[in-house]
């Protein structure tokens, strides 16, 4: 195991059991990262950054033990380590050469979990939400777009996870910044806008993931198919602010959508057999939401 590997130190070159020796000039740094039960946090991502140049020096992630390693030039490093629902956890390490230090235990806390929306109805604020969306384009590049007109709001109950999302996108406001491929993706081969001028969202369920992410449940209607969709969502607070002061609640929801399953089927291959569009799509929504009151104002166009 790589753990085990590193529990001795050496001044030579090379270090006993490793597969290769190390490079001249060089360290050698492990850790073990744990979750807030003291178990072992394999997928943690650990980036390691030089601190005389704030260069990121390299970055992983740690094996199904919970171990990551990594060789590096003699220096000072600050090493940090973050994973989902847990508060990221930063330490310094100095690196020598022909060192192999003894392995760090790097143990994650549970994540503040930020104060939640009061019940209540919340509306987004288009100027300050985004709808966008990546899709791989002759198989290397991507396009990059968004919808310019929707609208939505959030229910929050009393207990979150009853709470409630509903958005409509208005679908002939597809932006990508070329008309001709935006007529195109209105058309019948895309989104036919004339047959089906809208794309809707559902919710059904929050489901808590740990910190401030939660899974949105829900089911997406696009070019008259519905399917259920779940949305990465990671709640980013409530403040006191904008235009008027109002109360406003904010949040990121990210998913992977295959364009198949809405019946978004359009075929087109270059001469070398490379799909001009990908089969998948990745959606984002960055919402912020004022509380809908007597006196909420309306958002400016």
């Amino acid at each position: 195991m790589a753990l085990g590997l590193l529990r001795r130190r050496r001044s030579r070159s090379a270090a006993p059991g490793l597969s290769v020796p190390l490079p001249a000039g060089a360290g050698a740094y492990g850790c073990e990262v744990v979750d807030p039960m003291g178990q072992p946090m394999g997928g943690a991502e650990v980036t390691v950054t030089a601190l005389d140049s704030h260069r990121v020096v390299t970055r992983g992630t740690t094996d199904p033990y919970g171990l990551f390693m990594a060789m590096l030039p003699s220096g000072s490093y600050s090493v940090m380590a973050t994973a989902d629902g847990l508060t990221p956890t930063r330490e310094n390490v100095d690196i020598a050469a022909g060192v192999v230090l003894s392995p760090t235990r790097i143990a994650l806390p549970p994540a503040r979990q930020l104060e939640l929306p009061p019940p209540g109805t919340w509306l987004f604020d288009p100027p300050h939400t985004a709808i966008r969306f990546i899709a791989k384009h002759v198989g290397m590049a991507h396009v990059h777009g968004r919808f310019t007109r929707f609208n939505g709001g959030i229910r929050i109950a009393p207990d979150m996870a009853d709470s409630q999302v509903s958005v409509r996108i208005d679908a002939a406001s597809i932006a990508t910044g070329n008309r001709t491929r935006d007529n195109h993706l209105r058309s019948a081969d895309f989104l036919d806008v004339e047959r089906y001028p809208y794309i809707d969202f559902t919710s059904t369920r929050f489901v808590y993931r740990g910190g401030s992410r939660w899974t949105l449940n829900g089911t997406l209607t696009m070019h008259g198919t519905s399917r259920s969709v779940g949305l990465d969502t990671t709640y980013l607070g409530t403040v006191n602010g904008g235009y008027e002061q109002e109360l406003r609640c904010a949040a990121l929801a990210k998913a992977e959508l295959h364009r198949e399953d809405f019946t978004l089927n359009w075929r087109s291959m270059l001469a070398r057999g490379i799909a001009v569009v990908g089969p998948t799509v990745q959606l984002e929504l960055d919402v912020q939401a004022m509380y809908r009151t007597p006196e909420t104002p309306t958002p400016p166009e």
